[in-house]
């Protein structure tokens, strides 16, 4: 890698083209908690010197994460809703006892473990792309989920969690750029009849399943000025359900609801879920999207943002006419120009495989 940077500097191309290299998430003995998640012990030597080399160059750190490999293989402990982005009943939430974090998908666990375990080793500002993740559609007898029906649920959910533009919740405020994989199955490659069919199209070009963007859910302003908000006096049970289904599986952003954003203030599962709702309703609405989460949401044509707090569909907000956001094809933010592809301009994701140089076009 040190070589490959340094043919880069030499060229003049070092700002453009970044190196770095996929990490697996078996390198993570013990990711949950994810707060107290460390890198394994005796790789400790390799990956402080990866992780200098990342902080260095202003490169990311590649993760390739699967939630189906940390549910097949997790005997149980976690229910299959949660590797899926699917919402999770109130008796079956998860949460991080140290921080006291939701987490509403495996996915967001699995970015958030690798976020401690780089803080772990005493770094930060090194940001995550997820280089791969994905779901076989096909399995053997001894592989029950691995069904074309979970595939598609993984695929289109995880489009939309990422699409929200938001991080896992101890980073809300960094997206998490991520690679399908892959594009095409394997019909040749050896090992279990899963290793076969990770792909989303078959070996004869015809789609395993539809992809949904999404397009439809972008939030295009509230010109009647309705808003759709917790009732009062609801159950806290369902409005803790609603907002951890609002903020994963509904694909609404709830950065702003994270510790020390606008809207944590005040710090009630009311609040949140009111802000949450509203921010699906806003980007649902058009396209079938209801204000009841079980009961416990109400429309409203009182608009309630505060001073600091801006409603999505308010007059004050800045969301009315909203692009969707990118997905990006490499570090973004403070972190380094990026090559995005706008979602609505795109028929499918590309998959990355083996990915070792990320393009990050100025």
């Amino acid at each position: 890698m040190n070589s490959l940077h340094k043919a880069l500097v030499a060229a003049n191309l070092n700002f453009r083209v970044k190196v770095s290299t996929p990490q697996s998430m078996d390198i993570i003995p013990k990711p949950f908690p994810p707060s107290t998640a460390t890198f394994n012990s005796s790789w400790n030597s390799t990956i402080y010197q990866l992780l200098q080399f990342l902080k260095n160059t202003n490169s990311s750190y590649m993760l390739n994460a699967y939630p189906y490999y940390g549910y097949t293989k997790g005997d149980g402990i976690f229910p299959i809703e949660y590797a899926l982005f699917r919402p999770l009943p109130s008796v079956k939430q998860i949460v991080d006892p140290n921080t006291l974090f939701h987490y509403n998908s495996m996915f967001d666990a699995m970015v958030d473990a690798t976020y401690y375990s780089i803080e772990a080793l005493n770094f930060n500002n090194i940001p995550i792309v997820v280089t791969e993740t994905g779901w076989p559609s096909f399995g053997g007898a001894n592989e029950p989920d691995a069904t074309e029906e979970n595939a598609e649920l993984y695929i289109n959910n995880m489009i939309q969690r990422v699409m929200n533009d938001s991080g896992p919740p101890s980073q809300p405020n960094i997206a998490i750029n991520t690679y399908i994989y892959e594009l095409f199955n394997e019909d040749k490659r050896n090992g279990p009849v899963s290793e076969k069919s990770w792909g989303i199209f078959y070996t004869n070009g015809s789609t395993v399943y539809p992809l949904n963007f999404g397009a439809s859910d972008l939030i295009t302003g509230n010109s009647s000025g309705v808003f759709c908000v917790a009732k009062d006096g609801a159950d806290t049970d369902k409005l803790q359900s609603g907002l951890s289904w609002a903020c994963g599986q509904g694909g609404a952003n709830c950065a702003a609801i994270q510790p020390g954003q606008p809207c944590y203030v005040p710090n009630n599962v009311k609040s949140h879920a009111s802000y949450a709702y509203n921010d699906y309703y806003q980007r649902k609405h058009s396209s079938g999207g209801t204000c009841d989460f079980d009961g416990t949401a109400t429309i409203t044509t009182k608009d309630p943002s505060s001073s600091s707090c801006i409603f999505a569909g308010s007059s004050n907000s800045s969301t009315g006419g909203l692009s969707l956001p990118p997905m990006a094809l490499g570090p973004s933010g403070p972190f380094g120009a990026s090559m995005n592809l706008q979602v609505s301009s795109l028929k499918y994701l590309i998959s990355a495989i083996g990915v070792f140089l990320v393009l990050a076009v100025l």
